[in-house]
């Protein structure tokens, strides 16, 4: 059963459950800014991404506050000062920057109420948090405000000057997901790691076209045993084995007797072990039953 709701009839603090809780992870912008009189700012944002690459363009909105409808610091200094430094959360540091989202009153410096060290940046007056794995200086093109009440986004389109990474997330000169560890963002007070045992590789269709699940024959389409994940990774697969292919390969696994159900269970544990082309040899020679 499914639970329509109109957004524009339950309270905005509802909402913004629903949203927060539904699209995410999310990841985190720790945005350092700093004000005309040169006071800093730092402050965690999950409505964010990266949006270009070329060029290099990330985007993150400092809400209006759902209580009083007040602005963020963040915002109010980027409308002074046009720059920002994007700083990456790992998960070493996922306290302190919880604790720098504390409404404090504007002039004082969550650098020194978090704990964090202030780094000079180079082409930026916003200083970057030195304990973070990644910061990215930026110059803020453009402050969208998407409305004057509570919980109103302001997009703020920031585009990337500079680039600074810490060498021990680093693996061959380039950056590593594992040792990155970064933290996402769930709805209420949970977070999401990207550790090792968290994080799965999906073959992209970038340079090859796959032959799409509406290939497959009916009888794998319809498997009670394959999952949708099953057939998206067959759907991925560029073209299937040819019929001597296919008996060779029944042949040397020695599945000739199997049933209709067992091939489809064994194509099921060995496409999940990463052996597309024997997963899809079993349930061809299936169909053939």
């Amino acid at each position: 059963m499914i639970k329509t709701i109109d957004p524009t009839t339950i309270p905005q603090p509802e909402l913004y459950s629903i949203l927060s809780t539904a699209v995410a992870p999310r990841p985190i912008c720790f945005a350092s800014t700093v004000d005309a009189e040169g006071n800093v700012n730092l402050s965690p944002y999950s409505f964010f991404n990266v949006f270009s690459s070329n060029p290099p363009v990330m985007v993150f909105s400092p809400t209006r506050s759902g209580r009083d409808n007040s602005l963020k610091h963040t915002h109010q200094n980027v409308m002074e000062v046009p720059e920002v430094v994007i700083n990456v959360v790992n998960h070493k540091m996922v306290e302190q920057m919880s604790l720098s989202s504390t409404a404090y009153a504007k002039g004082v410096n969550e650098f020194r109420k978090a704990g964090f060290t202030e780094i000079p940046s180079v082409k930026v007056k916003p200083p970057r948090v030195a304990e973070a794995p990644v910061s990215f200086e930026c110059r803020v093109l453009e402050v969208v405000e998407l409305g004057q009440i509570p919980g109103a986004g302001n997009l703020v389109i920031a585009q990337v000057d500079m680039i600074h990474i810490n060498d021990e997330y680093l693996t061959n000169n380039v950056l590593d997901t594992e040792k990155l560890d970064v933290v996402g963002r769930m709805g209420g007070n949970w977070y999401i790691r990207a550790i090792k045992e968290s994080l799965f590789e999906v073959p992209k269709p970038i340079r090859s076209q796959g032959i799409g699940v509406d290939a497959l024959p009916k009888g794998i389409r319809e498997s009670d045993v394959l999952t949708g994940n099953n057939l998206g990774r067959l759907g991925n697969l560029e073209s299937v084995p040819s019929s001597d292919e296919i008996k060779t390969i029944i042949a040397n696994e020695g599945v000739q007797n199997a049933s209709k159900t067992e091939l489809h269970t064994l194509a099921k544990k060995v496409l999940e072990a990463g052996n597309t082309k024997n997963a899809i040899a079993y349930l061809l020679f299936a169909e053939s039953l």
